[in-house]
């Protein structure tokens, strides 16, 4: 379902809410909040300050507790000719005390070991389905598809610059806040994409601002 303005030259943003069904995401030890109920909530309340501010059409890659496999979640947008992906997710960590929100974009090459971590369990979910992700192309599309993915990560850093300079009046941001990963979800070859990892799950002061 698409909301807001019945206008198709508006730009259509999709925003999918991460995990979801049997695929819960991290958990606080404290409070068992999950990431995936969390993750829901901040995609809905982002769709309803969109369309309330008339701009933009929204549509969510999933409205209630089910689980979509990594390449279903952009395979939506793409089918609906999205403008940009936005996929909202949570961070954890084994320190209680991190904190502080940040904005992935694809990379091939993971920008340090901590990004590497994150693509490494967020893609376990479609190996455990047992999901194939290696497409098969021959050489020429591999080559038209480099040269539009190439260009398509570079919109989308260009879109985590702007995310973190609007946001940053509302949401603590880690200092580093822009990483580089080999997540699938973002790996759309002609359409910008994002992952926002808002705050920490794990930490008790981020997860109740999130909830």
């Amino acid at each position: 379902r698409i909301y807001g303005p019945n206008d198709p030259t508006r730009p259509l943003v999709v925003i999918d809410a991460g995990h979801g069904g049997h695929d819960p995401g991290a958990i606080n030890a404290d409070t068992g909040q999950r990431e995936k109920d969390l993750t829901l909530g901040i995609a809905k309340a982002i769709r309803d300050k969109l369309v309330a501010g008339g701009r933009v059409r929204v549509a969510l890659t999933r409205e209630d507790d089910r689980f979509l496999v990594l390449q279903e979640r952009y395979g939506i947008a793409r089918k609906m000719n999205a403008d940009l992906f936005i996929s909202i997710h949570a961070d954890s960590a084994e320190d209680s005390d991190a904190t502080g929100a940040t904005i992935y974009t694809l990379s091939e090459t993971a920008s340090d070991r901590e990004a590497a971590r994150l693509a490494a369990r967020e893609n376990r979910a479609d190996i455990i389905n047992g999901v194939n992700l290696d497409g098969q192309s021959n050489d020429i599309s591999s080559i038209l598809i480099d040269l539009t993915q190439r260009e398509t990560m570079a919109l989308s850093a260009n879109f985590a610059q702007l995310l973190q300079r609007e946001a940053a009046p509302f949401v603590h941001f880690r200092a580093s806040y822009h990483r580089f990963a080999s997540l699938v979800v973002l790996k759309a070859p002609d359409m910008p994409s994002v992952l926002f990892a808002s705050w920490y799950v794990s930490n008790r002061s981020d997860v109740t601002r999130l909830a």
